[in-house]
């Protein structure tokens, strides 16, 4: 008896080796869907840093002569031309908040008459050929562009005259205040366009030699805007 199950058993075993090797091989598991690639961020642009910079642009305002001789008509007029100079600053930011500090110092031609009037005859003239400003900056940058608002002091010079009499020269000191936007071209080279108004500044007096007013002197004032663009190059801290 146990002889027949012993072979029994042996049979089982065989025909289920078999029946294993005609079965067919397991199929491989589905291929992996490649990972995608998500590229890294690149790093937020980081205005801190030293600059130094070119700009250009165009100045208009107006100039008011006074005095006994310009009660009627008003001695009021406009006064326009290019501007151009250069520019330092410094900047440093905390998180999307940018201060920093900036002057320059700009030629000019800015310049009007005034033809009416006690200024008929002979044209009453004034003009500017230089203004600097040194001025502190806020900022909010948005990646590679900035907002800013900016305001300090400001001196220029002011030329009066009549006809073909000598200038009547002074350095007069006031205030300025605007605001732009500057956009990061590269990593170092920035680009912006801004509006700067120049107030305050204190009148000439312009005498008999220079404006030749026969009733005394007329007192001179002048204000002027400033719309500007500008390149800076900057150096990182």
């Amino acid at each position: 008896m146990k002889r027949i199950l012993m072979a029994g058993v042996l049979a089982l075993a065989a025909g289920s080796q078999a029946f294993a090797a005609d079965l067919p091989p397991p199929m491989a598991p589905p291929p992996r869907a490649p990972a995608a690639y998500i590229p890294a961020p690149s790093p937020a642009y980081n205005w801190s840093g030293f600059y130094i910079g070119i700009n250009g642009g165009y100045g208009f305002g107006n100039s008011d002569w006074t005095g006994p001789a310009f009660a009627a008509p008003s001695g009021n007029f406009s006064t326009s031309g290019a501007i151009g100079g250069g520019t330092v600053g410094v900047n440093y930011q905390w998180g999307q908040f940018v201060v920093g500090l900036e002057g320059d110092y700009d030629w000019q031609n800015v310049r009007g008459s005034l033809t009416s009037g006690v200024c008929a005859a002979a044209s009453c003239d004034t003009a500017s050929d230089w203004v600097a400003t040194f001025r502190g900056r806020a900022g909010w940058a948005f990646d590679r562009v900035m907002v800013y608002a900016t305001g300090g002091g400001a001196a220029l010079n002011v030329q009066a005259s009549q006809a073909a009499l000598p200038w009547a020269s002074s350095t007069e000191l006031g205030w300025t205040a605007g605001g732009g936007v500057e956009a990061a071209i590269t990593d170092n080279l920035t680009a912006k366009v801004e509006y700067l108004y120049v107030g305050g500044l204190p009148s000439l007096s312009c005498a008999t030699a220079s404006c030749g007013m026969p009733t005394g002197p007329a007192a001179i004032s002048f204000n002027e805007s400033m719309v500007r663009v500008g390149l800076n190059y900057k150096f990182n801290f």
